[in-house]
């Protein structure tokens, strides 16, 4: 069932660049996700990471410096302080939370730079128990218990982190925009060199259109994607180029023979409309009105059997129906024998088949009617006193009937030749020859039943073969 659906025609070239530049926009989005959130997660542990030193530092200062003291030298470094002691006190220094949100506060305030004030190293028993980090998008809090029951909560603005990762996101969206300038350009160039043999497939196409039927692509190579469509371009073109000069020569081969045939069919006509105008003007009597009459029914059985042949050729082309059954081929070879023993009383017609029965499925009438074209034939070409030998045999699972006459024999040239239509070499032509159809017929019927008629070569005289398949 052949496949009728559109082809959709959209350009390739626009449709790759486009599928790449999207790719490519795909991954810079990823991407720009990705050191977003990377970026995002790194400077936030960072500040938990300071938290947590300044609260394992202000740990170790505890019971060496008194609360408020130490919540003071947190505070210096732009931190929201808070220490709780065990016994209930609580100290508060530094920004709030709600100024922290505005920025790390500086020296005058809230602002962007923070200073870093050392604290003062010193080594006792309390440490940090645990810890818990809470927050949100602007904040970041600290809570850790230290082993002497006291708490302390360091606060530290993460609003930096956002101008950060804002100026990163202009920075990535500037970059993308340009990668993808650069990217189309130069995916348009590649796209535009790399789909080049396409064009020169078109351009070869449409100079084959126009009549130079024998340009060809000629891929260095076949197993990648141009050059498999332009190996198979070409072979189309090969078949199509086969196919033309076929039809071509085969146009002119039936103009030759609807020549040759209407030639041949005016020859009896003409003879019998001659003798015909004169059987009607004349006043003829006895013998000369006989010998008219007899040349008319001679030339109409002429016509009649050229008008046969002309048929049988015809159903030989348009393909034969066969009415198939297994017979001994020996049967065939004697009738045959004996029916040309009475049409030529003077050929000398003898067989040679094995004992054994010869088995074939086939067409009894159709081959006969092959088996007598080659007697005939062999029997034109020796004037019909020569001596015709018929011989069936069965070699290498084919049945073989071979026609051999002692006449003058088919140049090598010519042993081809004389299987097209209408054609008689000189030497087996007579007054009562056929017109060429014979051999052709004889071998059209032989090819339906899946066997060949050919002419072998022979010392002297002519040799046809037929051959058979054997029937199991």
């Amino acid at each position: 069932m052949s496949d009728t659906r559109p082809l959709r025609a959209g350009s390739l070239r626009r449709r790759t660049i486009v599928a790449v530049v999207a790719l490519v926009a795909l991954l810079l989005i990823v991407l720009s996700v990705v050191v977003d959130v990377a970026l995002g997660a790194r400077l936030r542990g960072q500040i938990e990471e300071r938290l947590r030193d300044r609260a394992a530092a202000a740990a170790s200062l505890v019971g060496t410096v008194d609360d408020e003291d130490l919540a003071e030298r947190l505070s210096d470094q732009g931190l929201s302080v808070r220490i709780d002691s065990a016994g209930g006190d609580s100290v508060v220094a530094g920004p709030s939370p709600e100024q922290l949100r505005d920025g790390p506060p500086g020296p005058g305030g809230p602002g962007p730079a923070e200073r870093s004030v050392p604290l003062p190293s010193a080594s006792t028993d309390v440490s940090v128990v645990a810890s818990a980090v809470t927050g949100d998008a602007d904040l970041v809090t600290l809570t850790s218990t230290l082993s002497d029951g006291s708490t302390l909560s360091l606060t530290a603005s993460a609003a930096g982190i956002g101008e950060t990762l804002g100026q990163v996101r202009w920075i990535m969206a500037i970059a993308s925009v340009g990668v993808l300038v650069v990217a189309a350009g130069a995916v348009t160039l590649v796209v535009r060199r790399t789909l080049q043999p396409l064009d020169r497939v078109s351009e070869v196409a449409r100079s084959i259109g126009a009549g130079e039927r024998g340009r060809r692509l000629h891929p260095t190579r076949s197993d990648t994607e141009i050059g498999r469509v332009a190996t198979a371009l070409d072979d189309m073109l090969d078949d199509v180029t086969g196919a033309e000069q076929s039809a071509r020569e085969a146009e002119a081969r039936l103009r030759v023979f609807l020549s040759d045939a209407a030639h041949e069919l005016r020859t009896p006509v003409a003879g019998i409309r001659a003798a015909a105008d004169t059987l009607v003007r004349a006043d003829l009597d006895g013998p000369e009105r006989e010998m008219l009459a007899a040349h008319v029914a001679r030339e109409a059985q002429r016509a009649s059997r050229l008008v046969d042949d002309l048929l049988t050729m015809a159903r030989v082309d348009q393909g034969l129906e066969l009415t198939r059954s297994s017979v001994d081929l020996r049967t065939i070879v004697a009738a045959e024998i004996e029916r040309a023993q009475l049409v030529h009383p003077s050929l000398q017609v003898s067989s040679v088949v094995p004992d054994a029965a010869v088995p074939v499925r086939i067409d009894a009438g159709r081959i006969a009617q092959v088996l007598s074209n080659l007697v005939e034939n062999a029997a034109r070409a020796t004037n019909g006193r020569g001596t015709v030998v018929v011989e069936a045999a069965v070699t290498g699972g084919a049945a073989t009937v071979a026609v051999s006459d002692d006449g003058p024999g088919v140049p090598a040239e010519e042993r081809e030749r004389i299987f097209d239509r209408l054609v008689r070499l000189d030497a087996a032509r007579s007054p009562s020859g056929g017109v060429g159809l014979g051999l052709p017929i004889a071998r059209g019927i032989a090819r339906a039943h899946g066997g060949e008629v050919r002419n072998v070569p022979r010392d002297a005289g002519a040799r046809f073969e037929l051959t058979l398949p054997v029937s199991d």
